[in-house]
């Protein structure tokens, strides 16, 4: 057969089946068999898996990149800086560029992330935004990529106009809303409203939801009795904050009848809505993120200010119940997907997580001026593969599934996400387990820009010895030897997942 590529002798693993002793022939960056021994003519390059593990490319839908704006310390931009392809004053940029942030995707086997367009409060159109965001990954990516919009200004043009061209002209399928943070939160009627337009256009609908009053009302009153370490982040943002507003989000999505994503869910008592609307069949899916599985809530108290490093939202939670919680989520289904939240901010930089420390109360600082968020692109799938499935904790399908095989079919990436003819040639080749030596990961191992991982120290079983994306190998044992223009943009279409159901609460109809 003429096939590009022949990966021989892995075992295959989708999020269904698992075939040992499999080959799969690779033409044109694409898939065109998989099975055993499949005959290849001369010339065609061939790689020998081993018998190890072999798995679809990680889809990872949550990935913060050249986002130069902070909006969790109140970094209030009112309109987007047009960029025209570069990042406003680099020297104090403390994030992942997208060549940095998917040079570190491929280190770590993702193989396509998906991005945020951010429009500001005061911008009145999103097309101007999405261009700009296209020009900023335009050849700097090592991987597929795409976008999704972030909503803060859902004016009637925007969500009546605008919208059908994002989905049209744009191939963008989700946007994204924050119930928190003052420049980016909308109201129950705004949601509403971006609701209304996105259940006609089949767009899904993401949502951090976390009570914006309450956090507000802890932080000012933990600041009056002088507690502002970082721990008491945690302490401002207690589970009931991300369950009530969990809880009424799925309200607002019934009555309109349209499907959500509720993005990096931390504790067990906002999973638990999230499965009763489920067992209800409603259209609901959930999200959550690897420092909900493996950290707790003692990473924010380190000394040296050392806490700050693990500051995100929601914050990692105190109650091992909850990261138990977040686990049985994944193992019964309540979690359609595990994505990185990748939306890191240097540790040692005056514009990074030492904000916290220039408004006094030192040496503790103040919770309320760090950055929030942590790296994580590249140690999502690793720590997924080593301490779920090595472990014991997860089968390797159910690894493919959240990974890789749900993000896709949720966003509408048609050709990504599995090993089956038809499908991108994006595979995840693993070390056979007999040959590995494990190892305790520190950050000078990884590829991002970030000067501290919240992950180090942790033991890793195993780790992707190739990453292959459409038929081109572009990460090799330890050392990434793709191009960066080597990344294209996916257009996608309408989520592959169940949708609005027509069913109502009231006599209204959309």
């Amino acid at each position: 057969m003429d096939f590009d590529l022949v990966v021989r002798n892995g075992t295959v693993v989708t999020a269904s089946d698992i075939w040992e002793s499999c080959d799969i022939g690779v033409k044109d960056g694409t898939i065109v068999a998989v099975g055993p021994r499949l005959p290849a003519a001369p010339g065609a390059e061939e790689i020998d898996a081993e018998g190890a593990f072999i798995t679809p490319g990680g889809v990872d839908a949550h990935v913060h990149l050249s986002q130069f704006y902070d909006a969790t310390v109140g970094m209030d931009i009112e309109r987007s800086i047009v960029t025209n392809g570069a990042i406003p004053d680099p020297e104090n940029f403390v994030g992942d560029t997208y060549d940095t942030g998917t040079r570190s995707a491929v280190a770590g086997g993702t193989t396509t992330v998906i991005t945020f367009a951010s429009q500001m409060k005061k911008d009145e159109s999103i097309i101007a935004v999405i261009e700009d965001y296209h020009k900023l990954a335009k050849d700097q990516s090592y991987c597929d990529y795409a976008f999704h919009v972030i909503i803060t200004n859902p004016t009637p043009q925007i969500v009546e106009d605008e919208f059908p061209r994002m989905v049209d002209e744009y191939g963008i399928t989700s946007v994204k809303l924050f119930m928190t943070y003052k420049p980016m939160k909308l109201l129950d009627y705004q949601i509403l409203d971006v609701m209304y337009s996105a259940r006609k256009l089949g767009i899904t609908t993401m949502v951090h939801a976390e009570n914006a009053d309450i956090i507000d009302w802890m932080t000012q009153h933990l600041e009056e009795k002088l507690m502002t370490q970082p721990y008491h982040h945690g302490t401002s943002r207690p589970p009931i904050v991300e369950a009530e507003a969990t809880n009424r989000v799925i309200c607002l999505a019934e009555l309109m009848d349209t499907p959500i994503l509720l993005v990096h869910i931390s504790g067990g008592a906002a999973s638990k809505h999230i499965r009763d609307a489920q067992t209800r069949l409603l259209p609901i899916y959930g999200e959550t993120c690897p420092q909900y599985m493996f950290l707790l809530a003692d990473s924010m108290r380190k000394g040296d200010f050392e806490g700050a490093k693990c500051i995100c939202s929601p914050p990692i939670r105190e109650d091992k119940a909850d990261q138990d919680a977040m686990w049985a989520g994944v193992k019964n289904g309540t979690f359609t997907i595990v994505s990185s939240d990748h939306a890191p901010s240097k540790f040692n930089h005056p514009n990074g997580k030492q904000l916290g420390l220039s408004d006094g109360n030192l040496p503790h600082g103040k919770f309320r001026l760090i950055p929030n968020g942590l790296p994580g692109v590249e140690t999502r799938v690793p720590l997924l593969f080593s301490g779920g499935v090595l472990s014991g904790r997860i089968s390797p399908q159910k690894f493919v599934e959240v990974t890789s095989t749900n993000p896709a079919k949720l966003y509408g990436l048609k050709k990504k996400g599995s090993i089956a003819p038809g499908f991108d040639a994006d595979l995840v080749i693993w070390y056979p387990q007999a040959k590995f030596q494990s190892f305790t990961l520190t950050n000078e191992m990884l590829h991002h820009a970030i000067d501290y991982t919240p992950f180090e120290g942790i033991e890793f079983k195993n780790w992707p010895r190739y990453t292959i994306i459409r038929g081109k190998v572009v990460f090799s044992h330890g050392e990434v030897v793709g191009k960066m223009e080597y990344g294209q943009y996916i257009r996608r279409e309408k989520s592959l997942l169940a949708g609005p159901r027509d069913v109502w609460l009231s006599e209204w109809r959309p």
